[in-house]
């Protein structure tokens, strides 16, 4: 929507801009017409970052952020669609129908990239998901600020304690009906880009707010930036495998259910890409 936002009024500006200087008369609207619209193209798109910029740049992070921002939301669900789409991303998805159309879950993938959000957040646009993140993620310019606004929530991996505050805040979001949650299991990207093994509290967050449990893969997001700088087409898969409710996974313990996830991962994608370290 964004990217034929510009182009419609790209193109407008163009024909008054032609009908003001007169170009109609006589034949420079040749060469005035298409170079207008080239020039009013690139404007508006610096205009549109500069927008993206500034509001991301005033969101204030210390302030708590306790409901989800429609504002943000769409703002990002738009630019992302608008950067793939010129950046020539082709994200090929598989069973998504699986998804609940409605209620909120608990989303796992694996982990291979930092691209990893964006394509789930582009693909899932309307289901408003909310990512458990690294704590470092905060300091990321820009995005951080953007993710606050998302009620994206920071963990820290290194302290029990703290990263089960951050699983209780995930299980409050999910029962008062704020947002859906997506979390890597893994916790890391490893450098193999391998599935490793779980971090099995996470599953606690459906468990304990009783509610479905969205399984799916990722392939290609590590490749996608040197295809880009290349100025080749991206790739990636994304397979969603199947959503597992609350009465399925009644009575398994979380390390059962967060084995039960990996071996359905391991068997999508297969053999090459899966760790020797399990």
């Amino acid at each position: 929507m964004l990217i034929a936002l510009v182009l419609i009024l790209s193109a407008a500006l163009a024909v008054v801009g032609c009908l003001g200087s007169g170009a109609f008369l006589g034949l420079s609207w040749l060469w005035a017409l298409p170079l207008s619209f080239v020039g009013n193209v690139v404007g508006l798109t610096l205009l549109a970052l500069i927008f993206f910029l500034v509001a991301g740049l005033a969101i204030n992070t210390q302030k708590p952020q306790e409901k989800d921002s429609k504002f943000f939301r769409r703002m990002v669900e738009e630019y992302l669609a608008a950067a793939f789409k010129v950046l020539r991303v082709h994200i090929q998805v598989t069973g998504q129908q699986c998804v609940p159309e409605s209620g909120r879950f608990l989303l796992v993938c694996n982990h291979r990239h930092d691209f990893d959000p964006a394509i789930l957040l582009h693909i899932l646009k309307g289901k408003q998901l909310a990512f458990i993140s690294k704590r470092e993620v905060q300091k990321y310019f820009l995005v951080g600020k953007v993710m606050h606004k998302l009620l994206c929530q920071p963990v820290n991996r290194e302290n029990d304690r703290e990263a089960l505050k951050t699983i209780l805040k995930c299980v409050e979001l999910l029962k008062e009906d704020e947002v859906s949650v997506a979390v890597f299991p893994e916790g890391y990207i490893h450098p193999d880009r391998k599935l490793h093994h779980f971090r099995h509290g996470v599953f606690k967050i459906a468990q304990k707010a009783k509610v479905p449990v969205v399984v799916c893969t990722m392939k290609g997001t590590n490749e996608m930036l040197p295809q880009v700088m290349h100025l080749k087409p991206a790739h990636v898969q994304l397979d969603f495998l199947t959503t597992i409710y609350p009465e399925e996974y009644q009575g398994m313990t979380t390390v059962d259910l967060s084995e039960k996830v990996y071996e359905m991962m391991a068997q999508n994608l297969g053999p090459e890409y899966i760790s020797e370290e399990g």
